[in-house]
């Protein structure tokens, strides 16, 4: 068969849960060969969703897509995950040799206990990357990483489902779940939270294009801290300026109190693995952490002790509006 032949359909494919990872994967899978059949989602996002990247799929309720489909894609909240495999499993919907997939970071496959007792074959394949719900996701897919936890039996099958979306998969040990996703969550989840905050300081300061002044900026410290790890710090805290994070909490506390606490948090972690790299001098350490130590000081006092955290968060929310 040559490259311009279609490719037979192997697997009929169902998704519970059409937020903005299920319809993307089961339009991968699709690209891949197989065969979506159906699929279930409530609000109007997720029918629009599944309308867009999977045309002409029936949108049916969850039992009816396990009921449909030889691989069924639970892509649905953390919270949610484990309610939805007892009910689908207490009801009867899981059929024995069914491939049950969730795209949970945080669990692994104890999650799919019951279906597996229900004879289920229980795999967890989490990918790594943010998604917008659009068609954009599935061109993302390519090269990018999963985590796969799945019985041992159970890996092969579960490797080439991931290579077959176009991404690479990356051994997570189920007890290592938790933390791996910790991990995803510090460095993606808080980067969004970094940037956001940074674009609205520098709109304060009267840059007209925040995004614009960034973005090379935040690229190439990417790029560095991928390569390099703590050797690409660089900043007032890494040379032990004093002076000026001292002058950085002041500016702060003025114009966005709630900036303080998450400024001085990360200052005391960089500093920390700054001074464990070599790179922050120990005679230049203490009046740094000094500084941070009063700034931590003058963000819980205050007139008639309304200075807290919320104070602190109604001044940056007036600010802010």
């Amino acid at each position: 068969m040559n490259a311009s032949q279609p490719r037979p359909a192997r697997l009929t494919v169902g998704v519970v849960g059409a937020g903005r990872v299920g319809p993307a994967l089961a339009a991968s899978l699709r690209l891949a060969g197989h065969r979506p059949v159906a699929v279930s989602g409530v609000s109007d996002a997720s029918v629009r969703r599944a309308a867009e990247l999977l045309p002409d799929v029936p949108l049916v309720p969850p039992a009816q897509v396990l009921e449909r489909a030889d691989l069924v894609l639970l892509t649905v909240p953390d919270d949610v995950l484990p309610g939805l495999v007892q009910g689908l499993a207490e009801t009867g919907a899981v059929r024995p040799g069914q491939l049950l997939v969730h795209t949970s970071g945080r669990y692994g496959t104890a999650v799919l206990d019951p279906a597996r007792r229900a004879g289920a074959l229980p795999l967890a394949l989490h990918p790594v990357m943010t998604f917008t719900g659009t068609a954009v996701d599935v061109q993302r897919l390519a090269g990018c990483s999963f985590g796969v936890t799945a019985p041992e039996e159970l890996r092969l099958a579960a490797e080439a489902l991931v290579i077959e979306m176009g991404g690479e998969p990356e051994w997570i040990d189920e007890a290592a779940r938790p933390l791996y996703h910790a991990a995803l969550a510090l460095g993606a989840n808080y980067l969004v939270t970094l940037v956001a905050q940074s674009m609205e300081l520098l709109r304060t300061a009267g840059v007209g294009a925040p995004d614009r002044m960034l973005g090379p900026l935040l690229g190439a410290a990417l790029d560095n801290a991928l390569r390099s790890g703590d050797a690409a710090l660089t900043g007032p805290v890494a040379r032990g300026d004093a002076g000026t994070v001292a002058a950085h909490i002041a500016e702060l506390r003025k114009h966005a109190p709630a900036a303080v606490a998450g400024y001085l948090a990360m200052a005391r972690t960089t500093a920390d693995r700054a001074l464990a790299n070599g790179l922050l001098k120990p005679e230049l350490a203490e009046d740094l952490l000094g500084v941070l130590a009063d700034g931590a000081a003058g963000g819980s006092a205050g007139q008639g002790g309304q200075e807290g955290p919320e104070g602190a968060e109604g001044a940056e929310g007036d600010s802010g509006r």
